[in-house]
């Protein structure tokens, strides 16, 4: 599959609920022809005090978050960079579910790209476990600063060209594997092709 026109994106979130939660960090990058070619990055204002374990994960605190970029101005520039490319990021549900809820907020509408999913494909292809940082290991790509969403972006998207060239990822567009002990997912796209997975290992 020709990679030529996607955007990488990650959030770190405020909570795992995405019609609750806020997102409190957000990066993307629009890639053609494995360069890249636009490339943005903020932190997101946030009302409220951070759950410690949110803190303890991505290492933001809220005194970091009260001069960060306004909800709606973040994801308005945010969809001008997706524009009409493919979405890819590690656990798509869980951003897509960030991005969905945020513009029916703003915009009263979501999105209709399609979609890559790394994990998706990396639960298809490996055994456990399937996290970034163990899937960049297994492929060779150095992951510095994990849970940081620039960093993450840039190691996803090395991942996906790697398996890209391993095998076309191409059957994978619009596939999103779900946790058959979690149940069908309580939100998904409406392209979604929504596929039970049960986990291999070793």
């Amino acid at each position: 599959m020709k990679l030529d026109n996607i955007t990488v994106l990650d959030f770190e979130t405020s909570g795992l609920d995405p019609a609750r939660d806020r997102v409190i960090e957000m990066a993307a990058i629009r890639c053609y022809g494995g360069e890249i070619v636009s490339q943005f990055q903020t932190l997101v204002r946030f009302e409220g005090a951070l759950a410690p374990k949110i803190t303890e994960i991505t290492g933001l605190t809220s005194a970091d978050l009260v001069h960060g970029m306004d909800e709606e101005t973040a994801f308005r520039i945010l969809n001008r960079i997706i524009g009409d490319s493919i979405i890819v990021a590690h656990n798509a549900l869980f951003d897509l579910g960030f991005l969905h809820h945020a513009l029916m907020r703003f915009a009263k509408r979501s999105f209709n790209n399609d979609f890559l999913d790394t994990l998706t494909i990396a639960r298809e292809r490996h055994t456990y476990p399937h996290n970034l940082k163990e899937m960049c290991d297994r492929y060779g790509i150095v992951l510095e600063g994990a849970h940081r969403s620039l960093n993450d972006i840039i190691a996803c998207w090395k991942l996906l060209e790697k398996m890209n060239e391993e095998k076309s990822v191409e059957p994978s567009l619009n596939t999103l594997g779900y946790m058959t002990k979690y149940g069908v997912p309580k939100w998904s796209p409406l392209q979604a092709n929504l596929v039970p997975v049960e986990i291999k290992y070793a």
